[in-house]
């Protein structure tokens, strides 16, 4: 009986010729080596599936920094982590099939990280708040006439919305400048606590500029908003679509 195919997981896409780095290991409790896998111009980086696969810190670290690795030595279009196909064969179709969108996406991503920025409300300067937001005001006010326990917990939510929306004028002001520095720019998904998720493609050698600026900007609106920077990261946000189509 022919043994089953080996299930492969799927770290990225580079073009072919591209050197992985020598003795680098993959996902897992004993991690693999990481291979290239060719079909025409195009090659997955790939290693064996291991069995029982949990997005453990470890883990995530090690796909993370793999995809860093490779994008240092020329473009890569990096997978989400957990990207997990039947066998080296179904890689080579997609690959095949998927070829002129990854050649685009490497492309666009060439000698670019990325960077994630997000939002939330700073906590401070309550009096400006009061002095400044109608509902809060009201609120607050309310609650002086009639104190009692629905009316702090609506001061409390009053005061909530109130930080949101001063969080978010100040984040679209943030938005607009650092947009103007970057290639590229993308809404992420909404973020509990935050009124901001961007994630921003930039040249690798304006990284350090655009940190400085996200500095400037923290401080200029720090009584309105907290500013949480990642990154250099690889560019998951801008080749979404490309392996899928």
């Amino acid at each position: 009986m022919a043994a089953a195919p080996q299930s492969v997981y799927v770290y990225g896409v580079v073009r072919a010729g591209h050197v992985l780095p020598p003795g680098r290991t993959g996902v897992g409790e004993r991690p693999g080596p990481v291979r290239l896998l060719p079909a025409e111009e195009l090659a997955a980086v790939i290693s064996d599936a291991p069995a029982g696969l949990r997005a453990k810190r470890r883990d995530l670290l090690a796909h993370q920094e793999l995809a860093l690795v490779l994008a240092a030595d020329g473009p890569v279009l990096p997978m989400r982590f957990g990207m997990v196909a039947p066998d080296e064969e179904a890689v080579r179709r997609q690959l095949i099939s998927s070829r002129t969108d990854c050649l685009d996406a490497l492309d666009r991503v060439h000698g670019r990280v990325e960077m994630n920025l997000k939002a939330a409300p700073a906590q401070g300067d309550l009096a400006s708040l009061v002095r400044e937001d109608a509902e809060v005001s009201r609120a607050r006010a309310a609650a002086r006439r009639a104190p009692g326990y629905d009316a702090s917990v609506r001061l409390g939510e009053a005061v909530a919305r109130g930080l949101a929306r001063r969080a978010s004028v100040a984040a679209a002001a943030v938005l607009a400048e650092l947009s103007a520095v970057a290639d590229a720019r993308v809404a992420g998904p909404e973020v509990p606590g935050c009124v901001l998720n961007a994630s921003f493609l930039l040249a690798r050698r304006a990284t350090e500029r655009f940190s400085s600026a996200v500095e400037r900007l923290a401080a200029e609106h720090g009584g309105q908003v907290e500013l949480r920077l990642t990154g250099p990261l690889p560019c998951y946000s801008f080749v979404e679509g490309a392996w899928a189509s």
